[in-house]
């Protein structure tokens, strides 16, 4: 009993300090947003974007959503029209504020959500009737997203100075990448790949495209003999200025060129692979990221539709519900709705256009002013009628109008 006490009064033994951090370490690329590769590349959004093919696709997608012409729509008897009188209309189609247009948000925030797995924020100001009456784009290393235990709804929290403030989802407008990764996430290991491959190639052409080699020498060298004439040769043809200098060797010493491997003489192969790769993970037709391999007059114009289809809609069915959630009451999105104006992604070459538009008019689909207001030519007067130009009446001509000379008729025998 005696021996009991003491120890029940005796102060705990402290915790053994964590071991640190090294910066060698795993923990360490997650904490500071670079996880492993295979091939030992960090992949951050500043690396990521100096590949090529990387920095062509983020900057394809986010500026095609960001420059398509977006509107509010209300629903009616003839189907839809635009609404200029909502006050969420400028929002959508004009400015975002008083610095930022409204294609420039969009083209902003699909940037951080295609390089960030949070993806792209702006918070909405609200006026004194409760409309926005701006958004302000945030850093995405700033915000945290969180979920409210009760109600399960989605909330932020803003680092601003040395406080974090709470935002509601009706006041943020959130674009993310499908399933909450960056495709530069996901495509991790393909981006460091040929990040490795760009290093390989400045390494291969940085001594004049000529590779290393072997002194060889029939007689055995001292250590500092042999330093020497390291050091001699390549002061004096090394590097690409020295390229073509004669050699001159001495004692027997004789120069082997070692032989490509096969990755050094099929480098370029190997590049071109990566950039489908990656153009894979974008969702990006090759052609689009200037990959003319397979590429052909017919199927880059298919291609332009398959971009729209597979690769734009997402983001634009995205951006269409981060806008209603943001700018519609829950009765107004009953009737409203926004929507992107896609007509110019889509103009072919002018044989092909000439011939949609002679046929919509044909059909009576489009009048002769619509066909002139997309190719941004002024009305004409008469040019409302829905009619088919290529038909002809059977009704008999005007007589004041017919020029025909009668034909007499004959004496009856």
């Amino acid at each position: 009993m005696t021996d009991f006490l003491p120890g029940l009064f005796r102060k705990a033994d402290p915790e053994p300090a964590p071991e640190p951090v090294t910066l060698t370490d795993p923990l360490a690329s997650w904490l500071f947003g670079a996880m492993p590769t295979h091939s030992n590349v960090a992949v951050t959004p500043k690396s990521a974007m100096q590949v090529p093919a990387v920095s062509s696709a983020v900057e394809l997608i986010a500026e095609a959503v960001g420059t398509l012409p977006a509107k509010l729509f209300v629903r009616n008897a003839e189907g839809k029209e635009a609404d200029p009188a909502h006050p969420a209309f400028r929002l959508v189609h004009d400015e975002a504020n008083d610095w930022t247009s409204a294609a420039e948000l969009r083209t902003q925030l699909t940037h951080d959500a295609l390089l960030h797995d949070k993806g792209g924020f702006a918070v909405a100001v609200r006026g004194g009737s409760g409309n926005v009456v701006e958004f302000h784009q945030l850093d995405p290393l700033a915000v945290e997203i969180k979920t409210d235990p009760a109600t399960r709804e989605p909330f932020y929290l803003v680092r601003e100075g040395r406080k974090n403030v709470r935002y509601e989802y009706r006041d943020m407008l959130h674009i993310q990448a499908f399933g909450g990764k960056a495709p530069i996430t996901r495509a991790r290991n393909a981006i460091a790949l040929a990040m490795t491959l760009e290093e390989h190639a400045s390494r291969l052409f940085s001594s004049g495209a000529h590779p290393s080699g072997a002194l060889a020498t029939e007689k055995a060298m001292k250590p500092d003999e042999a330093a020497n004439l390291i050091a001699m040769w390549e002061a004096t043809h090394s590097g690409s200025a020295n390229s073509g200098k004669p050699a001159l060797l001495t004692n027997g010493v004789k120069w082997e060129q070692t032989a490509l491997t096969s990755t050094d003489a099929q480098f370029l192969e190997n590049r071109r692979y990566q950039v489908e790769e990656i153009a894979r993970t974008f969702r990006v037709p090759p052609t689009m990221l200037f990959d003319l391999t397979r590429g052909t007059w017919s199927n880059t114009e298919e291609m332009r539709q398959g971009f729209l289809e597979q690769t734009l809609r997402p983001w634009l069915d995205a951006w269409a519900w981060a806008y209603a959630r943001v700018l519609l009451t829950p009765e107004e999105r009953t009737s409203r709705f926004i929507g992107f104006i896609t007509d110019d992604l889509l103009t072919v070459n002018p044989t092909v256009r000439t011939d949609i538009y002679g046929k919509l008019v044909a059909m009576r689909a489009m009048t002769p002013n619509d066909v002139r207001a997309g190719l941004n030519m002024p009305a004409m007067p008469g040019g409302d009628v829905l009619q088919n130009p290529y038909t002809t009446t059977s009704a008999a001509p005007d007589a004041a109008n017919d020029d025909t000379p009668p034909i007499p008729e004959k004496d009856a025998a």
